[in-house]
């Protein structure tokens, strides 16, 4: 003869399981927002206080304009296998050590460019908070020779 055994369930443990569920859930979600914001920041789509402008606007700038100034902030390496021409060069780590060799562009505004805007992102934030005027080069130089500018 078989007996069967009938397991009832705990509802309390059930409850339980369920509880720890949501909040790894929760955990999750919130990590992945963070995620986000903290690409969105630093792509510079969320808490900018520059510009971002695309390569053809940045050459009409450049055309239009002729006290605009332009820092490429590659490494030195990166520059020296092609730049946008007249470009100042300052990698991004050394501009914070280094704002005084700008200080003849502090009134000027200065369009501010890595390879991909990364960097540049970073260099427009430093500048921007010291009282430069960057306007920050969206995609870079890989951008900008994209467009056969």
């Amino acid at each position: 003869m078989n007996k069967l055994i009938q397991l009832q369930k705990n509802p309390s443990l059930d409850e339980k399981a369920t509880q720890m569920k949501l909040q790894k859930n929760i955990f999750y979600a919130i990590v992945l927002v963070g995620l986000a914001l903290y690409f969105a920041y630093i792509k510079g789509w969320i808490f900018a206080n520059f510009e971002s402008i695309p390569p053809k606007s940045a050459a009409a700038l450049l055309q239009k304009e002729r006290s605009v100034a332009i820092l490429d902030v590659r490494t030195l390496e990166e520059y020296k296998s092609g730049h946008i021409p007249g470009a100042l060069h300052m990698p991004v780590g050394e501009i914070e050590g280094s704002l005084s060799k700008l200080q003849n562009l502090q009134n000027k505004k200065i369009v501010v460019y890595c390879r991909s805007g990364v960097r540049s992102v970073k260099a427009s934030r430093i500048l921007s908070e010291n009282g430069w005027i960057p306007i920050n080069l969206s995609g870079g130089f890989a951008a900008w020779s994209e467009e056969s500018l």
